[in-house]
């Protein structure tokens, strides 16, 4: 129904006026409320007449709400909803919403969904996940400081793999002279290395509780972690605690290895992915493939594997297939990498092309292109990623290192589980890597990255660490220095200023003394006042 309230609508009007000269002051609150007692005669159109009073508390019942005086439960859902930048961009809004975004239980979300649970030397009670989120978040721009370069020599023969276990401060090589060595990531020097294993280690793997090599002769030679050891693993084998054990049941090179905290995978180019049980140490799962595998990377239930060209990725669980793509590059497909939540799939090829791909739950085609780099001129034999960087180690000596947070946007499934998404960009739109690293050997077989390091072993037999640890600190210091000099430039300009003004009007004075008024305009010499001052 229809009404003419011609009253009311007067009424609103005056409200409002008011409202905006008067910004809700006390006295315009007062005259309004009392212009809202008046009786408002609706007539209908139809003649039928209906008189209604305004209630007096109906007009401002919303003006003074906000945000806050909704239920916890929703304010946490609405919060849910945002990025890290929004999130930081609420905080300032008030003091109240400061307390609530800052004490967010999704900071801590959102650390872990990019680099895990933070390790004991960087986890502090103390700070909270906000605290820890914006402090790693600002460190990650150290990869494109200063860095300083450790060679660590040991090897007689090409390194073909490194393993960086940040939490333990250890690195792990080996390569073509059948020795697995163990150096301190800080100090660069070398722990301990194992007995020669009689063929050629192309893979190593590790966590806290056991360390894994791969060989060419199939077998995968295991290390358990040795109680009361400072550096873990017993590579030589001097206690005898049946400590070190093998697993046989390739029947080709071991390529590729990775651990979770209940499985080890192996990939073998007798063209299967093999999943082991930790526990019984009995394989459990064979993903068979049409050609070589060169590569895997697992992520709570699945593994993405590259075999020949092409991308496969796996539910371990029932050996399901659960999307492939063919063809991904032109020749071999070498080097595989994921994000820490699983999303996102890297893989470099012999082509010496980088392609990112996104893992779509609800789509048909579940591997998605999002973006490719052509960086090298060689082919790309291994990939490391740390959010935001991904780094690619090629045959032609050098190191590409890309920033990938501008493809990346936080959404929510409606499953409410937080995951990263694809921001929608064209190929144009796409930036190239923000930092090469080079001017060292050829064939740069494997890389790694973690601790604000770069890892790399090749061809030449030695292990190069690209530190980036004090970055941050040389630029802070640097900042400084130049700002002292900025100051110190000013203050002597400014000194230099008050010199000539004092000293201007004197030597002024004994130019005009000294020469006509148009004495020497004709003859084109310049004089300084130095000279000046001495004639005079």
């Amino acid at each position: 129904m229809e009404f003419e309230c011609q009253e009311s609508t007067l009424v609103f009007d005056d409200l409002a006026n008011c409202s905006e000269t008067n910004r809700f002051s006390s006295n315009s609150i007062t005259e309004d409320l009392g212009l809202s007692k008046l009786s408002l005669d609706c007539n209908r159109k139809k003649g039928i007449s209906n008189s209604k009073q305004l209630p007096p508390n109906d007009v401002f019942s919303n003006v003074w709400r906000s945000i806050i005086d909704l239920p916890p439960a929703l304010i946490s859902e609405i919060l849910n909803c945002l990025d890290p930048k929004e999130l930081g961009v609420v905080s300032c809004v008030s003091t109240t919403l400061h307390n609530i975004a800052s004490e967010h239980r999704v900071w801590k979300e959102f650390y872990c969904e990019r680099w895990g649970l933070p390790t004991a030397a960087r986890f502090s009670d103390e700070k909270s996940w906000k605290e820890l989120f914006v402090e790693r978040e600002y460190r990650s721009k150290t990869f494109l400081g200063r860095y300083s370069i450790d060679v660590l020599h040991g090897h007689t023969e090409a390194v073909r793999t490194v393993f960086l276990l940040a939490s333990a401060k250890l690195i792990f090589t080996a390569g073509y002279d059948s020795v697995v060595r163990m150096w301190d990531m800080e100090e660069g020097l070398s722990i301990a290395s194992s007995r020669p294993l009689g063929c050629t280690i192309r893979a190593v793997a590790a966590d806290t509780k056991l360390l894994v090599a791969g060989g060419t002769d199939g077998f995968i030679h295991c290390w358990k972690v040795v109680e009361g050891l400072k550096h873990l693993f017993d590579l030589r084998g001097v206690d005898k605690q049946n400590t070190e054990f093998r697993l046989w049941e390739h029947e080709g090179p071991i390529t590729s290895l990775a651990l979770d905290l209940s499985r080890i995978y192996s990939g073998s180019w007798d063209m299967t992915v093999r999943v082991w049980n930790r526990s019984t140490l009995k394989c459990t799962q064979i993903l068979r493939h049409g050609d070589w595998v060169w590569s895997l990377v697992p992520h709570d239930t699945t593994v993405a594997s590259t075999s020949g060209s092409d991308v496969y990725v796996w539910e371990t669980n029932s050996g399901t297939l659960l999307s492939a793509i063919h063809n991904v590059h032109v020749g071999y497909t070498y080097a595989i990498a994921r994000s820490r939540t699983g999303d996102f799939i890297f893989t470099g090829g012999e082509d010496g092309a980088v392609h990112m791909f996104e893992i779509i739950t609800e789509s048909k085609d579940r591997l998605v292109q999002v973006a490719t780099w052509i960086p090298h001129s060689g082919a790309v034999y291994a990939l490391a990623f740390e959010f935001p960087w991904l780094v690619s180690a090629s045959s032609d000596g050098k190191l590409a290192l890309i920033d990938v947070r501008k493809l990346l946007r936080a959404s929510r499934q409606s499953l409410g589980k937080r995951v990263l998404g694809v921001k929608e960009s064209d190929q144009n739109t796409i930036e190239p890597p923000q930092r090469m690293l080079h001017g060292f050997g050829c064939n740069l077989y494997s890389v790694n990255i973690g601790a604000d390091r770069i890892v790399c072993g090749g061809e030449e037999g030695v292990v190069r660490i690209w530190n980036f640890s004090q970055a941050l600190e040389i630029e802070q210091r640097a900042r400084a220095l130049r700002g002292i000099r900025l100051e110190n430039r000013m203050r002597r300009r400014r000194l230099q200023n008050e010199m000539n003004d004092k000293g201007g009007r004197s030597d002024r004075c004994s130019v005009a003394a000294k020469n006509p008024v148009n004495g020497d305009r004709n003859n084109s010499v310049w004089h300084s006042k130095r000279s000046i001052d001495s004639k005079v």
